[in-house]
């Protein structure tokens, strides 16, 4: 299904230290062990004491990305969801540790999930959750309906353990991070990149994402 958008609205809409590298390889095929299920994940949230409150964030993550999942699953894409709900349990592993220590959450839980897991996919999608740094592939289904893109929008979605709308949650961390100029733009960056993935999912999987509550009122968290 072809998804006309200005290319604007498809590249990198920063400076990312990743964009002059390749993008990696979205493609399924690749020998993988089988993914943590959740008792294990729930087992590393445990040794790197994640609080009470980011687990209750990352279940509800895990709970939109598995969803968009089955639906890429019906629509005949390739996709694993057990990786997609490990990634989302997983995806801030180290984001209590980075508050207090500093660090990039993103990247350093993506290496503490390889020496746990040796995981490379489920790593993939931690560490790529909070942007994609090169051009979006919004014509090709295949490479969109992938695990890093499920992660990253699923979290976009997600303010604190609440489902919201890509407006209400960036509207949020406005008020919460954008003290500077160079920080306001960074996030409506973001909130840019979440539109676009937003409008390509609802393209190729035939539905509207933009208010759909994934049934995360049904949650037990």
């Amino acid at each position: 299904m072809s998804v006309l958008m200005p290319p604007s609205d498809t590249g990198p809409l920063f400076p990312h230290p990743y964009s002059h590298l390749p993008e990696p390889t979205l493609a399924p095929g690749v020998p993988q062990p089988p993914a943590p299920d959740e008792a294990a994940c729930v087992a590393l949230w445990e040794k790197y004491a994640m609080p009470p409150h980011i687990r209750r964030h990352c279940k509800v993550v895990a709970h939109i990305a598995c969803t968009l999942a089955h639906r890429a699953a019906a629509r005949g894409y390739h996709v694993d969801v057990a990786q997609v709900k490990a990634a989302g349990l997983l995806h801030d592993l180290a984001k209590a540790y980075s508050i207090q220590y500093g660090a990039g959450h993103a990247h350093l839980g993506a290496s503490w999930v390889v020496a746990e897991t040796r995981h490379h996919a489920v790593a993939q999608g931690v560490m790529l959750h909070v942007h994609w740094p090169w051009r979006i592939p919004v014509d090709d289904g295949a490479r969109l309906c992938t695990l890093p893109f499920f992660i990253l929008y699923a979290d976009k979605r997600t303010r604190h353990d609440q489902c919201v709308t890509l407006d209400e949650r960036f509207a949020d961390l406005l008020e919460r991070y954008g003290r500077t100029e160079a920080a306001r733009a960074g996030i409506q960056a973001s909130h840019q990149q979440g539109l676009t993935i937003e409008r390509a999912f609802e393209a190729h999987l035939g539905c509207s994402l933009h208010e759909d509550s994934f049934d995360c009122g049904r949650l037990v968290l």
